[in-house]
């Protein structure tokens, strides 16, 4: 199956996503299904509050000092009542829970950009 949306390169190019590291995990206060990440991008851009549906497919200690990519640029948004500054990049399927955090091979630097 093809996507129906097609996006430009510069379009794409818009998009600013940094490998960042998770330094602290909690549960949504407000919701079942939702943690409350801690996310450190480095010097330049410092920790972030992410909130993440990951809650039912990936545990915390999974999560816990974990590198992943993560999109920094999207517009804050109140989720639950809490403010998310961004989006982890995560692949999965809903109908096995098997789900996994986009995250480089190698140990990149916090706050390095993906392109």
């Amino acid at each position: 199956m093809t996507s129906e949306i097609s996006i430009s390169l510069e379009d794409f190019q818009k998009l600013d996503i940094r490998i960042g590291k998770i330094v602290k995990v909690e549960d949504h206060p407000n919701a079942d299904k939702l943690y409350v990440l801690q996310v450190d991008f480095g010097n330049e851009i410092g920790v972030k509050t992410i909130v993440a549906g990951l809650k039912q497919y990936i545990r915390k200690k999974e999560l816990e000092n974990k590198k992943a990519a993560f999109i920094i640029n999207l517009k804050p948004a109140i989720i639950r009542g809490i403010e998310s500054q961004g989006m982890c990049l995560a692949a999965g399927d809903k109908s096995s829970g098997v789900f996994s955090l986009l995250s480089p091979d190698k140990n990149i630097e916090e706050g390095t950009r993906v392109s």
